[in-house]
């Protein structure tokens, strides 16, 4: 007899209801009459709540929750909508004049993939670690702060105070990058322009996720999106359907290959990164897609991360909490703070032990804004100061390595660095399972000239 499938991944859980109020509380919604319902029902917890008759009672909470009113002086503007969002960004550089050559532009967009991919693998086997376990580990084992690849096949005393990094040991000696979120994102997005051309609709990312990405590939808001497209619900619709993760760091992640594509075009990019991020987020879910895209694409035009920064900000609305959140990271390097004072700031604001704050695109954004800003342009130390604050650790190492990659070109990467990647990188992407890095950053230089022309 078969076993009974049961993908409570796909269920919506106790979690699930809290963190949508949390979501709730962050986009100005009036939750009142709502939250009693919503906790009662996520007091339950996962065993009752996956009966089918609390599934419905449940999702007809989360349909109910979209109909909520905003609360009355809420201070933050943020549209969805492309048109919306462009009427309300800053004054920026939309496009750089200057041309590389094919040389350079190999370079740059060789050295974004591969810092990409170190990025991701130094903070891979560190991802879902807390601060209080993690940075004791790292200064025990001589590894604090962070300066290399992190070692978990700890020995001695290290090993008997933090047995629970055995299981990390995993990546202390692979030989290439595997198969992550993160970069089948980066694969996606390239795959998605070369397949549809550069006027791709946010129904061909659906259409494509759903012909080359497994379902359980996918995590949070992407999972959600994928399941709403296969039920029919269009995008952008997909993305607020019963979707608690809305506003998740899911789409910040897909934004590098809009960026590759586009280099000199900030704008453009962020319009790319706008149609990916619309099937699967709202409002700074999609932010947070668009300020990375218009990094990458600005990144060979500038050696400042202060300077790149701002060219992010200016394609995302001033009025909305990313733009609000990342310029006070500004503030407080322009101020003089140390990168510990302003790591210590970022903590105080976001709980990294609740799954929103640890999660959220504005909370992972900051810590890469941290990074950059003072990284001061150096390779090592911008994707170190990524992992080291914890949240989303592969997530922002593999954002920061990428801009650090793009800005500084491949050949001045540290082979302490690329070399243990053996310039091999798997996907779960059908036809794609297993590729040269060298070879896919080429073939994204040829496209991004392709659209370029």
């Amino acid at each position: 007899m078969l076993k009974e499938l049961r993908n409570v991944w796909l269920w919506i859980s106790s979690g699930d209801l809290r963190t949508e109020l949390r979501q709730l509380e962050d986009e100005g919604r009036d939750a009142s009459r709502l939250k009693a319902k919503l906790e009662r029902l996520a007091a339950l917890g996962d065993e009752q709540l996956f009966l089918p008759e609390n599934q419905a009672k449940a999702a007809a909470l989360l349909d109910a929750a979209q109909k909520l009113p905003m609360r009355k002086g809420y201070e933050f503007n943020e549209p969805s909508d492309l048109a919306g969002i462009r009427k309300l960004r800053p004054r920026g550089p939309r496009r750089f004049t200057k041309k590389l050559s094919d040389k350079a532009l190999l370079d740059r967009v060789t050295g974004a993939w591969l810092g990409r991919c170190v990025g991701c693998l130094l903070g891979k086997a560190s991802e879902g670690v807390r601060t209080a376990d993690f940075w004791p580990f790292l200064k025990l084992t001589g590894q604090f702060p962070i300066s290399g690849y992190i070692r978990f096949g700890a020995t001695g005393k290290a090993k008997k105070q933090f047995p629970q990094f055995a299981r990390r040991a995993w990546c202390d000696d692979i030989q290439f990058m595997p198969i992550d979120d993160d970069t089948n994102y980066t694969t996606t997005g390239y795959l998605i322009v070369k397949q549809c051309g550069a006027d791709f609709t946010p129904a061909d990312v659906a259409q494509f996720w759903m012909g080359n990405l497994p379902l359980l590939a996918t995590c949070t808001a992407e999972r959600v999106a994928y399941r709403n497209v296969a039920l029919q619900i269009q995008p952008p619709a997909s993305g607020s359907f019963r979707n608690p993760f809305r506003e998740w760091i899911g789409a910040q992640i897909r934004a590098d290959a809009f960026g590759y594509v586009n280099v000199g075009d900030p704008e453009r990019a962020a319009d790319f990164a706008w149609r990916d991020a619309c099937i699967s987020h709202i409002k700074n879910g999609i932010y947070g897609e668009m300020l990375m895209a218009a990094m990458i694409a600005a990144a060979p035009y500038s050696d400042d991360p202060a300077a790149l920064i701002q060219v992010g900000l200016s394609e995302i609305p001033k009025t909305s909490r990313l733009h609000r959140d990342i310029a006070e990271v500004c503030d407080w390097y322009r101020q003089g703070l140390s990168y510990d004072d302003a790591v210590a700031m970022i903590h105080d604001r976001w709980d990294e032990k609740v799954g929103h704050d640890w999660c959220h695109t504005n909370s992972n954004a900051a810590i890469c804004v941290a990074a950059l800003l003072w990284g001061n342009g150096d390779f090592g130390t911008s994707i170190c100061r990524a992992v080291q604050p914890c949240l989303d650790t592969d997530c922002n190492g593999a954002t920061v390595g990428s801009i650090l990659g793009m800005m500084l070109g491949a050949k001045a990467l540290p082979a302490k660095w690329t070399g243990k990647l053996h310039n091999t990188l798997k996907t779960s992407l059908k036809g794609h399972e297993t590729v040269e890095i060298t070879a896919i950053a080429r073939e994204t230089f040829e496209l991004c000239k392709k659209i370029r022309s």
